[in-house]
């Protein structure tokens, strides 16, 4: 019996003892500081998010996610799983609770980087956290030597905005132009025509037809490939590789025998009563009807004469007329003498690169906005949207830049505004390229950018940054 008193006994004590750590852990638990409420507020300069707790407790806040999310750990806190607020806005994308052994971790994730600050009030207790709502954030990161890649964002009054940056040292890189496909016929997306010629980087330049036909003074390897019939906004690179931006306009001049008349346009759809000069950069043949005359030309003079939908040669041209030009011209023979007469005005008359889009947008160092002098449409003159442009930097360097727009990430920008971001980031001259949905920009392969379209619009051209001597080799493969 003494024995199995003295079991009993050990038996009681233990519980007694496993109920005195309970109850004290209990207590201990009933002490800790809790988060009773989670309260949240839109103001004009910031959302606020307040924690009400039973007691302040100790704190700490780190940002991740290249800042991104804002990590406040609280510590000591008890269980409050309870508490679930559903926070977002258009800064906060969302906020979420995890328990730890000895804390709770409130995560917040933004939108986009943002500025905040946390403090404490008391009687009652309570901590709150201000994320501004005015922001503006760099991202940089170097994709190859003598690039620079910054993606800069901004939120202020106006919304969102967010734009991709390119710096390239020109002493390292050559600008190019490359047509979709090799060709002017015919479209396709940046990405593609990056590949195709292997480039480091490239962004869409020229405005375009829906056939491809290039909007605009294009000159690629001295040979003019696209032309406008206004004077507008180009960039130019020199013979010794120094850019420049200035005002281009295209006019030529046909003359066989003794009879002149002037060119139409280079690489574009035979109207009535035109000349039309067409080179192999534009396709295989001149896909014209027979209701004109076309006379292929080579070495300077006439080789043959056809109706229409001639053959081009790859070493010559050919020169369509209709109507009253094919009037002109009624007496050409095989064999005649052609002299074909370019002006593209004083700054570009021996720039063997131009790619013309247009208009001006920063000139000595200044925003200067040319689209009314240029005669720009409202499309493209007024409002915010997606943009493309190029900016030259002192000591050779150029940075391409393109604008998001027409979308929840980024409100795009005017022209001003476009403007003001290259003056930002230290432009001497600047120059707006095709926008809207067109707007792209692929570095290493990839994307950056997000297109208003949702996905890459086909183009007609784009502007690449090829490795010193690793120049595209020229047309994609064709059938006659």
């Amino acid at each position: 019996m003494l024995f199995q008193g003295s079991r009993i006994f050990r038996r009681a004590a233990g519980l007694a003892l496993a109920l005195f750590f309970f109850f004290s852990a209990a207590a201990l638990a009933a002490g800790a500081p809790t988060i009773t409420n989670v309260r949240f507020g839109k103001g004009d300069d910031h959302d606020r998010i307040v924690f009400d707790v039973s007691a302040l407790p100790k704190y700490t806040t780190r940002t991740e996610k290249d800042g991104r999310q804002i990590i406040l750990e609280l510590a000591g806190i008890g269980d409050s799983a309870k508490v679930k607020p559903i926070i977002h806005s258009d800064v906060i994308h969302r906020v979420y609770f995890t328990k730890l052994k000895n804390s709770i971790v409130v995560t917040i994730d933004l939108e986009e980087p943002a500025e905040f600050v946390v403090k404490t009030l008391k009687n009652p207790d309570r901590i709150f956290i201000d994320i501004q709502k005015e922001f503006e954030y760099e991202q940089k990161s170097e994709p190859a030597p003598g690039l620079l890649e910054t993606i800069y964002t901004r939120r202020d009054g106006r919304g969102r905005f967010r734009a991709f940056l390119l710096d390239v040292d020109l002493k390292k890189y050559d600008l190019v132009p490359v047509l979709a496909n090799g060709e002017v016929l015919g479209r396709t997306t940046v990405s593609r025509m990056s590949d195709e010629v292997d480039a480091v980087a490239a962004i869409n330049s020229n405005y375009f037809a829906t056939s491809g036909e290039i909007l605009g003074v294009l000159r690629m390897d001295g040979t003019v490939v696209g032309t406008t019939y206004f004077t507008r906004s180009a960039l130019g690179v020199k013979q010794d590789g120094a850019p420049f931006v200035d005002q281009v306009y295209y006019s030529g001049k046909v003359t066989i025998g003794k009879k002149s008349a002037l060119v139409s346009g280079v690489n574009a759809e035979r109207g009535e009563n035109t000349l039309i000069i067409y080179n192999r950069a534009y396709d295989v043949r001149t896909n014209t009807n027979q209701y004109g005359k076309e006379f292929v030309v080579q070495d300077g003079k006439v080789v043959k004469i056809n109706q229409g939908n001639s053959i081009i040669p790859d070493n010559g041209y050919v020169i369509s007329v209709h109507g009253t030009v094919k009037n002109t011209f009624a007496r050409v023979r095989v064999g005649d003498k052609v002299t074909l007469e370019e002006e593209l005005g004083p700054a570009f008359q021996d720039v063997p690169m131009i790619v013309g889009a247009g208009p001006t947008l920063v000139k000595g160092g200044k925003v200067k906005v040319t689209a009314e002098e240029e005669e720009f449409p409202g499309d493209i003159a007024r409002g915010r949207a997606p943009r493309t442009g190029v900016a030259v930097l002192p000591n050779r360097h150029v940075l391409l830049a393109v604008v998001d727009g027409r979308q929840e990430a980024s409100i795009g920008a005017t022209l001003t505004e476009f403007a003001e971001l290259f003056v930002k980031y230290g432009a001497k001259e600047a120059v707006n390229f095709d926008g809207g949905g067109s707007s792209a920009m692929v570095v290493g392969g990839k994307l950056q950018n997000s297109p208003s379209d949702g996905e890459e619009r086909r183009v007609g051209s784009a502007l690449a940054v090829m490795k010193k001597k690793d120049l595209p080799t020229g047309k994609s493969s064709r059938k006659k």
